[in-house]
């Protein structure tokens, strides 16, 4: 309940989904959570008022904005790094702006969002990248490009954890399956293929995967970084 007790969190991409899902349990084991939103204003002003959390809009995309904003807020313990976006169709076809804004959002965002936050993180923080399964498989047409982003934050990972390791920083990535968001709803179009891959065939809650960051944020966690921790239902196994 309170193993994150006075740790100052930063949620990127906090206001919806499994990103609201985090502020929620992060602030519920006691530690005091800023997250930033993009386009969803409402939510995050509703997400504030019922965790006491901070939000502030900063657009992952932008590097400068982004590493400013982090610079701004001084020493922190955790940082979940969950703001990312979903681009997926025929590879001739989709818009190439689209797929280099993706790339800016999930993969360059998180390499200096981290390496930002580690300039003046405490020694023991935590650095928690949200992943996918499909860095791991990626079992249908499509989605080439965001599996490449995904893939690529495993790199990120397991390198960072080399170069925090002597500060007992800890950096590790979070790797969700079929989550049911506005992103990828249960009741969607994929729902039935999407299945059929999985053990477990129903999609995971967000609560589920903030459970997991919850765990990695904490001090029972102290051991384990540079590692990607799958939670998908059995859809990659």
């Amino acid at each position: 309940m309170s193993q994150s007790l006075n740790k100052q969190a930063l949620v990127l991409g906090g206001s919806r989904g499994i990103g609201a899902a985090i502020v929620k349990r992060l602030s519920s084991d006691g530690a005091d959570v800023h997250f930033t939103y993009a386009g969803s204003p409402e939510a995050a002003a509703a997400l504030s008022a019922e965790t006491g959390a901070q939000a502030s809009r900063v657009d992952s995309a932008d590097r400068a904005a982004l590493t400013a904003f982090i610079a701004d807020r001084g020493p922190i313990d955790i940082l979940v790094i969950n703001a990312g976006t979903l681009v997926m169709g025929n590879p001739l076809e989709l818009d190439p702006d689209d797929i280099d804004r993706m790339i800016d959002i999930n993969v360059r965002a998180p390499y200096h969002a981290a390496i930002e936050a580690a300039r003046t993180m405490r020694d023991g923080g935590r650095i928690i990248v949200i992943g996918s399964v499909n860095g791991d498989r990626m079992p249908m047409a499509g989605g080439a490009a965001y599996a490449l982003t995904k893939s690529s934050v495993q790199g990120l990972v397991r390198g960072l954890a080399r170069d925090l390791g002597e500060r007992n920083i800890t950096v590790n990535n979070v790797q969700p399956g079929p989550v049911d968001t506005d992103m990828n709803p249960e009741d969607g179009p994929m729902r039935d293929l999407m299945h059929s891959f999985m053990a477990i065939k129903r999609h995971g809650q967000s609560e589920e995967i903030a459970g997991l960051v919850s765990f990695l944020a904490g001090p029972e966690a102290g051991y384990i970084t540079g590692a990607s921790h799958t939670i998908d239902g059995g859809f990659g196994a």
